[in-house]
């Protein structure tokens, strides 16, 4: 039974997190507070040796970039979230930082690299080679006010080092309604514990940090929305950059809201599909509504087409402003570099889909 968490009527915010062992079906607490949820990942950094721009540096902030080798036996791989940090002096290089994707740069590989955004060639290095960033102290989850379980309640008793370690863990997120908003694993290891101020039942529970990976501070504006609940009205991402669109969809995918019945006709504003996020929150949004996923990436948009989110074949869609999406989208890069037309493929997924597509 999971402990009932008392409301804080200081608080704007009731947003509700469970620490819960899945695997053994148990919960280890539930608060309404968490810090360190926040932060700054570990990021990569990276020196490009003889650096020749194709685009203005300043224009990756925040963008996925992929480090195509020139060695075709060699896979390209993906930084998130890059940013060119500038050129030292007297050099011809270039520094950029970034989150690695799980498989990182081809061991020690140090030849030429190009380097694109999906959009466009940003340009080349004749070497680079990985900068290893001054140790980070990382800083830990604390868990305020956690109303223990009690598989929980008895850990701290035993005094044993292994009664530190939850193990692998789920802290469940839900928003201002109750609703489930999101989740994230994390290696549970308990560094510290002390008695909580509100309340004499409770604890302050303060997580390992190097165990977890927190979200991105740019993304906390975003988070903070959902705690809320999901958007009311369609085109609530609109404003946002490209870096913080794919925060949005992140949640949109995790929230996956689809309570609308399956219909046949559907209508996509189109005036803000600038990039690959933006296609799949308007589409999202076409289907189910404010909030509304339809699919993240082409895959997953084929999966929706199956007919378990909000839609059943045959259907038609009215695509308002369609230029715009033609004219961002026709000439986009695979992560190799090839040149395809993205405006297109997702129109023939669609129509393989049963999704009669009309273009205004």
């Amino acid at each position: 039974m999971i402990p009932t968490v008392h409301e804080d009527k200081s608080h704007r915010r009731r947003v509700r997190y469970t620490l819960a062992d899945e695997e053994h079906g148990h919960v280890w607490g539930v608060c309404a507070e968490v810090e360190g949820l926040f932060g700054e990942p570990q990021r990569g950094t990276y020196e490009l040796f003889g650096w020749v721009a194709q685009a203005e540096a300043r224009g990756w902030l925040g963008n996925r970039v992929w480090l195509v080798p020139d060695d075709e036996t060699l896979d390209p791989w993906l930084l998130e979230d890059a940013e060119s940090i500038g050129q030292p002096l007297k050099t011809d290089s270039l520094v950029i930082t970034g989150l690695d994707d799980y498989e990182g740069p081809p061991e020690g590989h140090r030849g030429r690299v190009r380097i694109h955004d999906g959009r466009c060639w940003l340009g080349s290095c004749r070497e680079f080679a990985r900068v290893l960033p001054p140790e980070q102290l990382q800083t830990p989850l604390v868990l305020r006010g956690l109303a223990l379980g009690e598989q929980l309640r008895a850990r701290p008793m035993k005094g044993t080092r292994r009664a530190l370690d939850l193990e692998l863990a789920t802290l469940l997120i839900q928003d201002d309604r109750g609703v489930p908003l999101t989740e994230r694993r994390l290696w549970a290891r308990a560094s510290a514990w002390r008695p909580s101020s509100s309340g004499t039942d409770r604890i302050d529970l303060e997580l390992d940090g190097e165990l977890f990976t927190p979200v991105p501070e740019y993304a906390r504006p975003i988070w903070e929305r959902w705690f809320t609940g999901p958007p009311s009205t369609k085109g609530a991402w609109a404003n946002l950059d490209t870096r913080r669109r794919g925060a949005w969809l992140e949640l949109v995918r995790e929230h996956a809201r689809r309570d609308r019945p399956a219909g046949h006709a559907y209508e996509l504003d189109g005036r803000h599909v600038t990039d690959e996020p933006g296609l799949y929150l308007a589409l999202g949004e076409a289907v189910n509504g404010a909030g509304g996923y339809f699919g993240g990436g082409l895959g997953a948009v084929d999966d929706c087409l199956g007919g378990t989110f909000g839609y059943t074949a045959p259907a038609t869609l009215l695509w308002r402003d369609a230029a715009t999406a033609r004219d961002h989208l026709s000439q986009t890069l695979t992560p190799d570099g090839e040149v395809y037309d993205l405006f297109g493929v997702i129109l023939e997924i669609l129509a393989e889909g049963g999704m009669h597509v009309t273009l205004a």
